[in-house]
């Protein structure tokens, strides 16, 4: 074996004896070759890029220190990167050479095992969930059954009234009250959050064991509460913390490290497990295994291979099978995966239509469209109420959630009792018909839509013959559910947004097919069950503007591969439709947070906009043999978690730019496990070929919560040690000449997973530093197509 004294200079060479020592320069040594002149006088064309390019750069002030409710164009500097980069270390040279094949052989079979347990596993929780909501909702909804029966007779309806409020605003405090004073992150459907974190951005205890609790167990409380919520959005999040919790070997929450999988503690490994759960946590809650797959790839994953899609499909296949077998069982259906009960919204029957009905879908995905938009500008509106008037004080986000839980089984209750809708019991499609009114053999159908969960009652706007409903009752649920929704969505509680708009939208999508059955009442191609999936997938299109995977999710869900065009074309024309007013639900209230998300494409008409213009300056750079001092003095006073390493003798002072030659990149987390466990040059032979103690396993055992500075204790004799930071800098971190326009910087940036982009000039001496917040602050000024500048950052956000 090469040793690593072999690869390194002498630590002499790089010493500063004096520490205050530094050698300062004009900004104009940075460019010997004037780029003019590397042009050539005969293209003008580069003469005139070259002369478009600010040089020295101007420093322009980027952060806010007020911060207006409710603005979209301000970036939390809170929220750090994470690094999705596989550093090129001599560190990781040395795990390679002692490792050997066997050594990635065993990666490799352990990277299958742990995505099919992450399989299982969600599978385990969709089950629970699954079977605990069903339990707990047969105990509510038939004991109010039973007094609605008896106080018709007596009188008395006051009493299941109060019975009903009093079910949901107890089920909807304890979600409430776990989200809220337990762990907030677990509040909504979680999509956004792994999203984020998928796109690369750091979300503080996303996918902590605490969160997967309170998730679970504020989901059945919301769903068991009767709110205009589901649970779907919430497997989807379950899936990602169980896949981030069991691929790392140990739980930082309980202090217990199995030291297994200790190879997969970075994170890059995983982000590629998080996409797994997310992808298992759509099995589970859909039946949708290649919907999983797709709906990982298009909403979050910033990166994508042949063998992740493999892996990712065999968990999400493991969670579908695992799920139906069970469920199955518990259903009385044992072994019989066919059972058409275990679809989420029934078993359609072979769906029949025309070319000319194409026509009509994509005119019902320009309506989901328009209400999926409206949805999220009032809901954008009053989510800037909480903001300002609700979220500073828990007690009263409590208050309201319970509020809703209130008004929710109030409306519902008043429905009931004031709409005549009765039907023959012959078509019912509940466990709990209620008669209220109607006659003998009779069941109210509005009952039959509020005395279930939400995800029953899609099943039956799906399944339910012509004639079912009432047109005056249908429409006056659908725009009460709809207010409901909107007035849910946002609450501190655990609850997903998927199930409530596809109810909203199969009651208008049933009540069109209504609309043409009393237009066309002799043709058979009108089929009012068809138009309520195209109306539910137009309505949740129009709000969360997904396509491909919603697509194939609702294929899926519903059995029915011959209706998969319409399905498309209805979700693309929402899409289309609702981009032109506003965002998706899940983006607007991203940007809400200030967090940095990158999206896909840089900014169109941006070529003429340079590195040099967008990137932060003056840089913080470290010499390649630094002392203990200067790194702590750094650490401390820097906020920074990216450092150049250059040639000892330049650095920063004040507005001017250095001219140290950069040698490598190292994080502030490898700064700080070198300072934690002392591996100073005067203190420890670190090249010894016996000493094994310095290895890629030294920094991840300490994954993923690192210390603080503040936190390590060093003596005044250590402070005047050196640290020697070739062998376990990136030695040759990605770059960017000065000159480079932004969406070649972009598009570099997004495609590697990167955290740090070092910007150097024509000789190789680092100039500035790209990050996530630089490329975040150039967005599309809506339906102008112009970049804006006016994105800020702050620190109070």
């Amino acid at each position: 074996m090469v040793s690593l004294q072999s690869r390194i200079d002498s630590q002499s060479e790089g010493l500063v004896d004096n520490e205050e020592e530094t050698i300062t320069t004009d900004p104009a040594c940075l460019f010997k070759n004037d780029s003019l002149d590397s042009c050539g006088s005969s293209s003008s064309s580069c003469r005139r890029r070259a002369a478009s390019i600010e040089w020295p750069p101007r420093k322009q002030p980027r952060t806010i220190e007020t911060v207006e409710v409710g603005c979209l164009n301000v970036i939390s500097g809170k929220y750090e990167s994470l690094d999705y980069d596989i550093p090129d270390s001599d560190l990781l040279l040395d795990e390679e050479r002692n490792s050997g094949p066997k050594y990635e052989t065993k990666k490799n079979i352990s990277r299958w095992v742990v995505f099919s347990l992450i399989g299982i596993l969600t599978a385990g929780i969709g089950i629970i969930l699954d079977v605990t909501i069903d339990q707990l909702s047969e105990i509510k909804y038939g004991t109010l059954k039973h007094y609605v029966d008896r106080c018709v007779e007596d009188n008395c309806l006051y009493i299941p009234y109060l019975m009903w409020v009093a079910f949901n605003v107890g089920f909807v405090l304890i979600s409430s009250i776990l989200v809220t004073y337990v762990e907030p992150v677990a509040s909504g459907s979680g999509i956004p959050q792994v999203k984020c974190y998928l796109n690369g951005v750091k979300i503080p205890r996303v996918v902590r064991i605490k969160t997967l609790l309170v998730k679970v167990v504020g989901v059945i409380g919301s769903v068991v509460g009767g709110l205009a919520v589901g649970k779907e959005g919430p497997m989807i999040h379950s899936g990602a913390v169980v896949a981030a919790g069991i691929s790392q070997g140990k739980s930082t929450s309980f202090g217990k490290d199995f030291n297994i999988l200790n190879f997969f503690r970075e994170d890059h490994e995983k982000r590629d497990f998080v996409s797994g759960g997310a992808a298992a946590g759509v099995a589970a809650a859909f039946g949708a295994p290649v919907g999983g797959v797709l709906f990982s790839l298009e909403e979050g994953t910033s990166f994508w291979n042949q063998s992740l899609t493999w892996r990712v499909f065999l968990s999400a296949m493991i969670t579908t099978f695992t799920l139906h077998g069970i469920l199955s069982m518990y259903y009385g259906y044992q072994g019989k995966l066919w059972y058409s009960g275990l679809l989420s919204f029934g078993k359609f029957p072979e769906v029949q239509y025309y070319w000319y009905e194409l026509i009509i879908y994509m005119i019902m995905g320009l309506v989901g469209g328009l209400s999926g938009s409206l949805f999220n500008h009032v809901n954008y509106q009053l989510t800037i109420f909480r903001m300002r008037y609700i979220n500073n004080k828990l007690w009263m986000k409590v208050i309201e959630a319970a509020l809703v839980a209130a008004v929710t089984a109030t409306v519902g209750f008043a429905m009931i009792f004031y709409i005549n809708d009765c039907r023959p019991l012959g078509q019912d499609p509940t466990k709990f018909p209620i008669q209220v009114f109607c006659g003998d053999g009779q069941y109210n159908a509005l009952g039959a839509l509020w005395f279930q969960t939400p995800e029953t009652s899609v099943r039956a706007l799906f399944q339910d013959p012509p004639g079912s409903h009432k047109v005056i009752s249908l429409s006056l649920f659908f725009i009460l559910y709809y207010l409901l929704s909107i007035w849910t969505y946002g609450l501190s509680l655990s609850a997903g947004l998927f199930i409530p708009s596809l109810l909203t939208g199969a009651a208008w999508g049933r009540l069109t097919g209504m609309g043409l059955m009393w237009l066309f009442p002799d043709q058979a191609w009108v089929d009012v069950r068809k138009y309520a999936l195209v109306g539910a997938a137009a309505q949740l299109g129009g709000v969360v503007r997904m396509t491909i995977s919603l697509t194939v999710i609702l294929i899926e869900a519903t059995g029915n591969i011959s209706f998969g065009l319409p399905l498309m074309l209805t979700l693309i024309c929402a899409k289309w439709m609702g981009d032109f007013f506003n965002e998706g639900i899940y983006d607007i209230h991203i940007m809400l947070s200030g967090v940095p998300l990158l999206p896909w494409e840089p900014p169109p008409l941006s070529h003429d906009v340079y590195a040099s213009e967008i990137m932060s300056h003056p840089v913080v750079v470290l010499r390649s043999v630094e002392r203990v001092a200067r790194i702590v003095q750094i650490l401390s006073a820097e906020t920074h978690n990216g450092f150049p390493v250059v040639d000892p003798g330049y650095e920063y002072q004040g507005d001017k730019v250095a001219c140290g030659k950069l040698r490598g990149l190292i994080l502030r987390h490898q700064l700080i496990v070198l300072l934690q466990n002392k591996i100073f040059n005067e203190v420890t032979d670190l090249w010894d070929s016996r000493n094994h103690e310095v290895a890629l396993k030294l920094f991840r055992d300490e994954y993923p919560r690192y210390k603080h500075i503040q936190d390590i204790s060093l003596s005044s004799k250590e402070m005047k040690c050196t640290i020697d930071l070739r062998p376990f800098m990136n030695s040759s971190p990605y770059t960017v000449i000065h000159s480079m326009t932004l969406p070649r910087v972009f598009r570099m940036f997004r495609a590697m997973g990167l955290r740090h982009l070092p910007v150097i000039d024509d000789s190789n001496q680092v100039v500035g530093m790209v990050t996530r917040k630089d490329l975040v602050r150039y967005r599309v000024n809506h339906h102008k197509g112009n970049i804006r500048e006016e994105l800020k950052i702050s620190e109070k956000f």
